[in-house]
């Protein structure tokens, strides 16, 4: 090959170079510009669109939005909200940061195990189990979070109860409140106090019939732990039990406004003072049952509320006399 030649291929393949570099450029300006009026585009990301700036003509639409689904107003909160994985949670013990392995043996298909890996993730099971509960007190804290769990799905209590209670309990751990005490007393009576905050509280009796320990030892458990923690748990309120039990008896909304009445009347009458707040919802739920013409007995109030019929009786005839007492006044 002649140096001539040589040359003529160099030029002709810069030519080519430089129309592929002004083509993409061109293409680069075309995706900047409006196809309409030739007017500069804005990427609109809350609403996913490119827009015209000059003509609102929508060039593109339901873009990704690759950014986290939470949002922040200052730098602490950014901070505070921002994270790999999933969120931490107190009621694990290791606060859902550690690994976990699945009993199941079976691959990412869901095809079964060999006999070789079987033996081998079972080691593995046992080796991360020991490395997540390390000492006596996350051994511990593990037993008493899986308690609070197990009674809190029993009582049928929400998520941020089940992380208050933990919450309490590991305050209590760090307190050295347990020596002496059980660990399912402890738990039993953080839940207890963990449900009377959020303003959803069961009474002594619905926690007694789900917990492992007595009546008598949870009561005076609790007293302790909100003693030593200084907790702020305000009196149980008859009123927040009303919806709990109303729904239980399947009465109408009718019914239960018409029990919140009889029970705003007893306070401002000072009957509810030195009464159980569970009796006083009863006896407020049964006498507007009767006072809206729904069919309901005292017997299957005591079933839902887990109190004596007697209770009910006596209570029912104090609140009657409240409200007659502020009919006449």
């Amino acid at each position: 090959m002649t140096d001539a030649q040589s040359n003529t291929r160099v030029r002709r393949t810069e030519r080519e170079t430089d129309a592929t570099t002004e083509t993409e450029t061109e293409t680069e300006s075309n995706d900047l510009v409006c196809p309409e009026c030739a007017g500069n585009l804005v990427v609109d990301d809350e609403h996913g669109e490119t827009v015209c700036e000059d003509c609102g003509l929508v060039v593109e639409e339901d873009s990704v939005d690759r950014g986290p689904e939470w949002r922040a107003f200052d730098a602490a909160e950014k901070n505070e909200k921002s994270r790999v994985g999933a969120p931490t949670t107190n009621t694990m013990h290791d606060k859902g940061l550690s690994t976990n392995i699945d009993w199941r043996n079976k691959d990412a298909y869901g095809n079964s195990l060999g006999s070789r890996q079987r033996e081998k993730m079972q080691r593995l099971r046992k080796w991360n189990e020991r490395f997540r509960t390390r000492d006596s007190k996350e051994r511990n804290l593990k037993q008493a979070l899986g308690e609070i769990d197990r009674m809190a799905s029993a009582l049928g209590l929400p998520n941020n109860v089940r992380e208050t209670a933990s919450v309490i309990y590991r305050r209590a751990l760090e307190e050295d409140l347990l020596p002496g005490r059980s660990i399912e007393g402890v738990s039993t009576a953080c839940v207890y106090a963990a449900a009377r905050q959020a303003g959803v509280p069961r009474s002594l009796d619905e926690i007694a019939d789900v917990s492992r320990v007595e009546k008598n030892e949870i009561a005076r458990t609790y007293r302790y732990v909100v003693r030593e923690l200084g907790l702020e748990v305000q009196p149980a309120d008859p009123e927040s039990y009303v919806p709990r039990f109303a729904s239980g008896l399947e009465l109408s909304d009718e019914a239960e406004h018409r029990a919140r009445s009889l029970l705003q009347n007893a306070k401002e009458k000072g009957v509810h003072s030195g009464k159980s707040p569970v009796g006083l919802a009863a006896a407020a739920v049964y006498a507007a049952a009767l006072l809206t013409n729904e069919k309901t007995t005292q017997a299957a109030v005591s079933d839902v509320a887990d109190i004596s019929e007697v209770t009910i009786r006596n209570r029912y005839h104090e609140l009657l006399e409240a409200e007659e007492t502020i009919g006449l006044a």
